[in-house]
């Protein structure tokens, strides 16, 4: 038994609108059907749905998504630039430098540079 790949995750959100325009303006491509909307770098996916019924007791809790960058500099001061607040600033770690920044829904976005 053997698995080739991860391809996305789908994830559940309380506003479509604001969801694309928090991914759009970090560069993903988006693509929006009626009842949700899919942002790609490269091969993956994150689908974004609206959430029905009751509200999960804590939305994106324990969920953190590793995004390599080209230059982590560079895209931590873009990420300001666009007037977000990122949780973290660049960090060494485990030989890779990581910053944090929380989609609208409390998403761990966790953009990373390694050689």
């Amino acid at each position: 038994m053997k698995m080739s790949s991860i391809s996305g995750v789908v994830c559940y959100v309380k506003d479509l609108d604001e969801t694309a325009a928090f991914y759009e303006q970090l560069g993903f491509r988006m693509k929006r059907d009626a009842n949700q909307l899919t942002a790609y770098v490269n091969w993956f996916w994150i689908t974004f749905r609206p959430h029905e019924g009751e509200e999960p007791p804590v939305r994106g809790a324990g969920t953190y998504l590793y995004i390599k960058v080209e230059d982590i500099q560079e895209f931590y001061a873009g990420v300001q630039a666009l007037g977000l607040k990122p949780a973290t600033e660049p960090t060494k770690k485990a030989g890779m430098v990581e910053f944090e920044l929380a989609d609208p829904d409390g998403y761990h976005l966790v953009f990373f540079w390694k050689k």
